[in-house]
């Protein structure tokens, strides 16, 4: 069954890129394979005008976009069939942070450092961005084309009926638990404070939710230099008890609310509008949800709304902390037209064409020269906040291992919220499990 199914997505694969031809490949011809999600059509209209200029640019040269539309897992899963093969293999593709290295493990990229070294736009990156497309070899295999950062929004409306100050700035996991608990006992009938957790919502427990605590205590997921997966943390135990605390003093949603799948799209377009929710620790993304002609148009939502660094757990350096994600452009290595790909690549990644792209698709700059273009941060009146946490932002270890790893955090924070597990308990779950997932790769964390 299961090799009918890859070879049933073989020719699929096959069949867009016109394969089954034998016939050397057309070195005129730029395959561009994006993900195309639902009705969106940013993706189609930013990549439709960069085909038109760089055609005019490059006369006798045609750039052929191949959107997929699909969710997440079956895109990659189409993406990698594609890339196999010198006959299906697209010459740049659009590559999600959190599966690149994957499919750097499985040898479907090629490294980009030669090219980079000798593109003076590359040093207008953030080192931040950098890493997002770096393998454990050290070389680089992508580009960032944006990010995202992560942070607490906050309904100024209900702080001011709490008796809190409207320009809240909490500087400890204490500060927001206070925050929350005031709330709670002056503001009936609100949400005080909403953290994603389970494996209901998914990735979005993960980086919305845990690793925005644990990446405040000082501790890790993942040693990079020991390439190692990092157990026995206090960071991981203590990341777990604020979740506990949140859920046994009933300061968050629901454990029914919080298993919802639809969760994240209830809090942007119904919680937080209709001033049901309090604090909400979440994504520089969400405001386009307010925006005119988008889901929930909510005119007034930046005068009601204010925003917050989440803090460190004691408020030790940094001082704040925040989570990052992203897309970027790769180049397969079985690309038959890889030179052009990277001239193109260097086209829509130049300044101009992000400023564009990150105001449409309200993405926050990889580049510091647009984090500081006047036409981005007059765009949207929290892109000059969100992008002010890219310096102290930090990047999942989105190895080959990773996504079974997110798993068992979810399954790690749903047992605490929902009272199945004690935090001891939980955290010792995790270890066990994450040592057979990833074998002699883990050590045991400084001081445990």
């Amino acid at each position: 069954m299961l090799a009918a199914l890859v070879a049933g997505l073989v020719a699929v694969a096959v069949a867009a890129c016109g394969g089954g031809s034998t016939s050397a490949p057309d070195t005129s011809k730029i395959t561009v394979t994006y993900k195309q999600i639902g009705g969106e059509t940013v993706y189609q209209e930013f990549l439709g005008a960069a085909k038109a200029e760089f055609e005019r640019a490059n006369p006798g040269t045609t750039v052929n976009l191949q959107p997929i539309t699909a969710a997440d897992s079956d895109y990659l899963t189409r993406l990698q069939l594609q890339m196999r093969s010198p006959r299906t293999s697209p010459d740049l593709v659009y590559e999600d942070t959190f599966q690149i290295n994957s499919d750097i493990e499985a040898d479907y990229l090629r490294p980009l450092d030669d090219q980079l070294n000798a593109w003076p736009d590359w040093q207008q990156f953030s080192d931040t961005a950098k890493g997002a497309g770096k393998a454990l070899d050290g070389k680089t295999y992508a580009v960032p084309d944006g990010t995202d950062t992560r942070a607490l929004w906050y309904n100024k409306e209900i702080f001011a009926k709490a008796g809190l100050p409207t320009d809240w700035q909490p500087k400890t996991w204490a500060d927001v638990l206070s925050a929350a608990r005031t709330i709670k006992a002056k503001v009936p009938g609100v949400i005080p404070f909403n953290i994603y957790s389970g494996k209901s919502v998914g990735e979005a427990a993960s980086i919305q939710g845990f690793q925005m605590l644990l990446y405040g205590t000082g501790n890790t997921l993942y040693d990079p230099a020991a390439r190692k997966w990092v157990l026995g943390s206090k960071g991981f135990t203590d990341s777990l008890q604020f979740v506990n605390s949140v859920y046994t003093e009933q300061l968050g949603p629901t454990p029914a609310q919080s298993l919802d799948p639809n969760l994240q799209y209830k809090v942007a377009q119904q919680l937080l509008p209709k001033g049901q929710l309090a604090i909400d620790l979440d994504g520089s993304w969400i405001s386009h949800n307010w925006l005119p002609g988008n889901a929930s148009p909510w005119p007034q939502w930046n005068t009601v709304l204010g925003t917050a660094a989440m803090p460190t757990q004691n408020g030790q350096a940094p001082g704040r902390v925040s989570m990052s994600g992203g897309w970027t452009w790769a180049i397969p290595k079985n690309a038959a037209n890889p030179d052009k790909a990277w001239n193109f690549v260097k086209m829509i990644s130049d300044r101009e064409h992000h400023v564009k792209f990150d105001i449409v698709n309200t993405q926050i700059p990889v580049r510091t020269d647009v984090a500081k273009d006047p036409r981005y941060l007059a765009a949207n009146p929290t892109n000059e906040f969100f992008s002010s946490l890219v310096p102290v932002t930090h990047y999942r270890p989105a190895y080959a291992l990773y996504p079974r790893i997110s798993s068992e955090i979810q399954v790690a924070m749903e047992s605490v919220m929902t009272g199945t597990a004690d935090v001891a308990t939980a955290a010792k779950t995790y270890d066990e499990r994450v040592k057979g997932i990833a074998g002699d790769a883990v050590m045991t964390a400084a001081g445990s």
